[in-house]
């Protein structure tokens, strides 16, 4: 598994980021490492698209699903029941939004693994033929920002960034027409408030524990994330539609 993980995703993503070291000019790895963060993601397009587009079905139909629980209160077999045929008529799955996440997850690994490895010359013997082998990689980017060390100003920008990210995570919003919010929506409001905060929280901390280059490829992925999701959002979102609002500190 391990041979097939290194022959199919690892070495691939290491040619393309030496490759991309090497004719960049001036050979900067911070560079190198943007392009092929930013050319990964685009790859993972339409995965990520998918992701999206199933977020916004199963939000779309959350005030039937609210309807089906008071409906049946607590008899569980029965309201399990309508709801998988409420599933199975609207042509949404409950895991339908969680699939193309779980696709894109091994090409994540392969290019943290690549980007671990990358500022040493650890692995430059999977280099392909045509790949120049440029015996050491400089980890010095822009002139100042010694990638192979820890930076704390690299990971507070990986959290704010994270922050921005989390401000745009899906959100349930009671039934049209609905009084005040019952007491599992005021909970939900309460989770999502702390995660609004515990998650860049986290990014930070384990930031401040790893190599800058890592963390600027986490700087980098999740500003592609924030810019495919604004995207999607313009394109998708009418003045109708409320999925996917923004989190309210």
């Amino acid at each position: 598994m391990k041979a097939f993980f290194t022959t199919i995703l690892f070495q691939p993503m290491l040619n393309a980021l030496i490759w991309i070291y090497g004719i960049i000019p001036g050979h900067d790895i911070g560079l190198a490492i943007i392009v092929l963060t930013i050319v990964i993601r685009l790859i993972l397009w339409p995965f990520q698209q998918s992701a999206l587009k199933s977020q916004r079905a199963l939000q779309t139909i959350q005030p039937k699903l609210k309807a089906l629980q008071a409906q049946y209160g607590d008899d569980k077999a029965a309201l399990n029941k309508a709801m998988m045929e409420l599933y199975a008529k609207e042509k949404v799955s409950p895991f339908s939004s969680c699939l193309p996440l779980l696709v894109q997850l091994p090409f994540l690994i392969a290019l943290y693994q690549v980007l671990r490895a990358g500022l040493t010359s650890a692995n430059f013997d999977l280099l392909y033929p045509f790949v120049h082998n440029p015996g050491t990689i400089n980890s010095v980017s822009f002139g100042f920002l010694n990638l192979a060390t820890k930076s704390i100003p690299l990971a507070v920008l990986a959290g704010l960034a994270q922050l921005v990210q989390t401000k745009m995570l899906p959100m349930n919003r009671p039934p049209a027409g609905a009084g005040a919010g019952s007491k599992d929506e005021d909970q939900l409001a309460k989770v999502n408030k702390q995660m609004l905060y515990i998650m860049p929280a986290f990014t930070v901390f384990i930031g401040i524990s790893l190599p800058a280059g890592l963390t600027l490829y986490w700087v980098i992925t999740t500003l592609v994330a924030v810019l495919q999701q604004w995207l999607f959002l313009r394109i998708h979102k009418d003045k109708n539609d409320q999925v996917l609002e923004i989190v309210k500190p």
